[in-house]
């Protein structure tokens, strides 16, 4: 009889188990389809309010640099070249330093320095964006305008002040181009891709400083007792072992910085040009959007919508690259 009562009671503790690990996992699946959902509902929504500009103008949307409202033209190409411009320009800054920042913190810098120089950059991480639009728009673009602008454009730039082409702008292809300017303010390409770069550097060197820190430290030791030095167990012990999430984090930092609205509407200039030299003004989908849209209707609230669906486009393209390379890396690392 006893046995016959475990046996009831151990079953129905079974089926219960079994019924609360269905539920477990429907929930679990249920979060994962509601994020999918929420992305892919997010682009069908922009895509069918951008039809009517995908119908009016097709392809040449794409590689038109027109943005006339007042006779309904419209064309993607100037806004997504800033996008991709100030994106690239951000990471070309904020990676070195990142990497910089992170081998200090974890190879170089004292344990008593490492957390409050962590704690700043976390910090850094949570300014809003508009700060640092309001701090670049106040502060830096003037000062990048009257004392690095000048610089630039009369050593680098195909249009000194004296007139006279400098050895680098003569020589070197496409750098007269680049920075040759007659803007006279600050606001420009440049500065909106420093001011990014700023504030994606907080969490590319997190991810950086974090996974720095997961390599065993036997390995460490073993070259450093071999006689090499800090760099070189860095470039070739640390860096190596932690590629994989080093350009996670990397990708994640470029996600950031395409995605930016505020702090790139304050110092990208919204100009609606397209212009070679990035000491010139320009726009960006997300500030374009921004600045637009309140106002916008019909054809022209049609073309904000198709840029905020090529805006996913060109993210969900950043994201396929990350992964394939993370692909590519885990498959040698298998050989």
């Amino acid at each position: 009889m006893t046995t016959a009562i475990t046996t009831d009671i151990l079953e129905q503790r079974s089926r219960r188990d079994a019924r609360h690990e269905r539920l477990f996992r429907w929930l679990l699946k249920a979060c994962a389809l509601l994020v999918l959902a929420s992305l892919l509902g997010a682009a069908a929504a922009t895509l069918w309010g951008g039809r009517d500009a995908f119908a009016t103008f097709g392809w040449h949307f794409l590689v038109s640099s027109e943005w006339d409202p007042g006779n309904e033209v419209y064309g993607a190409l100037v806004p997504v070249y800033g996008t991709l411009a100030t994106s690239f320009i951000a990471l070309l800054i904020a990676v070195p330093v990142s990497f910089g920042i992170a081998v200090y913190l974890s190879e170089v810098a004292p344990t008593w320095l490492r957390t409050p120089v962590a704690s700043a950059i976390e910090l850094l991480a949570g300014i809003p964006s508009i700060i640092y639009g309001m701090w670049g728009l106040f502060i830096f673009a003037p000062f990048f305008a009257e004392h690095v602008k000048p610089w630039l454009t009369n050593n680098l730039g195909n249009q000194p002040d004296d007139g006279q082409l400098s050895w680098v702008a003569e020589h070197v292809p496409f750098v007269g181009k680049l920075f040759g300017s007659s803007y006279p303010f600050g606001a420009s390409i440049l500065v909106a891709g420093i001011v990014l770069a700023i504030m994606i550097i907080p969490f590319i060197s997190s991810v950086m400083r974090e996974v720095f820190q997961t390599v065993p430290t036997r390995l460490k030791e073993s070259a450093y007792a071999l006689g090499s030095s800090t760099w070189e167990v860095s470039w070739d012990i640390v860096l190596p072992y932690t590629r994989s999430a080093v350009i996670g984090g990397i990708f994640l930092g470029l996600g950031r910085a395409l995605g930016e609205t505020m702090a790139v509407t304050f110092v990208l200039g919204n100009a609606m040009q397209l212009s070679a030299s990035l000491l010139d003004p320009g726009t960006s989908i997300a500030s374009t959007i921004a600045n637009q849209f309140s106002e916008a209707a019909g054809l022209q609230k049609s073309a904000l919508m198709a840029l905020a669906f090529l805006l996913f486009v060109v993210t969900f393209i950043v994201l396929l690259i990350a992964r394939l390379m993370l692909r590519r890396l885990a498959s040698k690392e298998g050989r």
